[in-house]
């Protein structure tokens, strides 16, 4: 009877044992990407999680399937955020609370500003489509904005990306200074709105937000592949 129990209970401890090494392997990747980016080596994440490298590859075969994974709660957040924004009845307060979650994103988890750039590699058709389908949300986002009135007509998408890439140099030299966050969030958002345009801006930045330099060692919109 002993024994009978034992074959019983093998296979769910296996199914437990795998599902606690895929949950280190999470935290401890998020951990390493914020740590040296997200394109640190795998065997470092391996390493922190306490696993084999071929544990890790059999659970995330590719660089993006983990990353993807570690942060697929932010990335849903986003998503929902975008979805949320652009019900919402007032364009403006949409925008606002895009940005803010966005920024908040970026405070609590470091390595969420380069996975948010790389979540939706143009390697498949699928990713390409979704990718795709936010910015054109993100447009008609702003394009209703700024039809009432709220923000400035002169602003361009990629004034967005700016906006997150100074965000990202913030709370990466001040990872603990949450005050300073959400105070250049608040400038921020100021200076987009309508009755703050008292004279025209410069030429909008070629930045998208698939072309930030948030990765380490990557220049924009190139992520090299690394073992």
């Amino acid at each position: 009877m002993a024994e009978e129990s034992s074959r019983i209970a093998g296979p769910a401890r296996l199914r437990a044992d795998a599902r606690r090494n895929q949950e280190r392997i999470l935290v401890s990747a998020r951990a390493v990407f914020a740590e040296h980016g997200i394109d640190a080596p795998m065997a470092t994440v391996a390493r922190r999680a306490g696993v084999g490298v071929a544990t890790l590859y059999r659970r995330f075969p590719t660089r993006d399937a983990l990353v993807r994974a570690a942060f697929a709660q932010q990335m849903e957040t986003c998503a929902r955020a975008l979805t949320e924004a652009l019900a919402d009845p007032d364009p403006w307060r949409g925008f606002q609370r895009l940005v803010e979650t966005a920024c908040e994103l970026q405070r609590e988890e470091q390595g969420f500003s380069a996975a948010f750039v790389a979540a939706f590699p143009d390697s498949t058709v699928e990713h390409a489509k979704a990718r795709e389908r936010a910015e054109r949300d993100l447009l008609t986002l702003v394009r209703r904005a700024q039809a009432a009135g709220a923000l400035r007509a002169d602003f361009h998408p990629s004034d967005l990306a700016v906006a997150l890439l100074s965000h990202c140099g913030l709370v990466t030299a001040l990872p603990r200074d949450s005050a300073a966050s959400r105070r250049l969030v608040a400038y921020l958002l100021q200076s987009f709105r309508a009755e703050a345009a008292h004279r025209a801006l410069p030429p909008p930045s070629t930045l998208s937000l698939r072309s930030l330099p948030l990765a380490a060692d990557s220049s924009p919109g190139r992520r090299p592949s690394r073992a």
